[in-house]
């Protein structure tokens, strides 16, 4: 993703049901009780929304039956004039499957030349998460995104050497966790396979949590498929992965030309409000 960013049809799988075992030991109750929305195939997310005549002519041309939509969050960095309930609305009547993504505080350590960087702090990260989570949960209702949705936390790339800020993303990652799953959301995390996406599976394997019951890895190695990948353990979050595997590519179908990154999917996708 850029600073905002990440979403997927190899043979689309779309089921609206409770969720599978696999998922369920991520979710919480609440949660768990909010009925869910599952695809598996290809996706892909722009910076900025694509007009609905875009999104009608991909539907019918191009590979992907998802996208990834930016809700909101300090750190997003482009302008969303069409995204709207009623853009949501329509395409989700089209058949697209929608991936909203919310672009909050980054890493105390990131640093960017572009971008002056809202950051979390890391003696109150907790807390910040569960404010970004409530400001999220906010946007996603303005747009129709009913509850058992899934909210993905964009976290871009930060340095993996330092302790205090590896502690503070996870810290972050909890509040927003927490937040979500009181307002019946599932919680969602994107970030670099080298860095959040490393320190999310540490702290899996320190028994820190709650964390999010979806991880969307950027792993940029041209090969499509969420399975088995050097950044998780085999059984960590299986069916609750994305995999985020080329960026920043122009592609046209149907007459109308994008610029975005590329995802294969096999997670949750978001209730849309009919």
């Amino acid at each position: 993703m850029r600073l905002p960013r990440p979403a997927a049809v190899l043979a689309a799988t779309l089921v609206l049901l409770a969720p599978p075992a696999a998922v369920l030991a991520d979710a919480p109750p609440a949660a768990a009780a909010a009925r869910a929305r599952y695809f598996t195939g290809r996706a892909f997310d722009s910076c900025s929304a694509p007009s609905l005549d875009a999104m009608r002519r991909w539907y019918r041309h191009s590979p992907y039956r998802a996208a990834g939509i930016y809700i909101g969050g300090v750190n997003r960095a482009c302008a969303q004039p069409r995204l709207t309930a009623g853009w949501v609305r329509a395409v989700d009547r089209m058949g697209w499957r929608l991936l909203p993504v919310y672009v909050g505080l980054q890493p105390p350590c990131r640093t960017s030349p572009h971008h002056r960087l809202a950051r979390i702090d890391p003696r109150r990260a907790r807390s910040q998460g569960r404010a970004q989570a409530a400001d999220a949960v906010r946007r996603a209702r303005a747009l129709g995104l009913r509850a058992g949705s899934p909210l993905y936390l964009d976290v871009e790339s930060y340095r993996r050497n330092d302790a205090r800020c590896t502690r503070a993303v996870v810290d972050y990652a909890v509040g927003w966790t927490t937040g979500l799953r009181a307002a019946r959301y599932r919680s969602g995390f994107y970030g670099s396979a080298a860095s959040g996406i490393a320190d999310l599976a540490a702290a899996r394997r320190a028994g820190r949590g709650p964390l999010p019951g979806t991880v969307w890895f950027a792993h940029w190695n041209g090969h499509r498929g969420t399975g088995r990948t050097w950044c998780l353990p085999h059984h960590a979050w299986r069916h609750h992965r994305i995999h985020q595997y080329s960026g920043n590519v122009r592609e046209s179908h149907g007459g109308a030309a994008l610029t975005i990154d590329r995802n294969s999917v096999d997670a949750a996708v978001a209730v849309v409000r009919r």
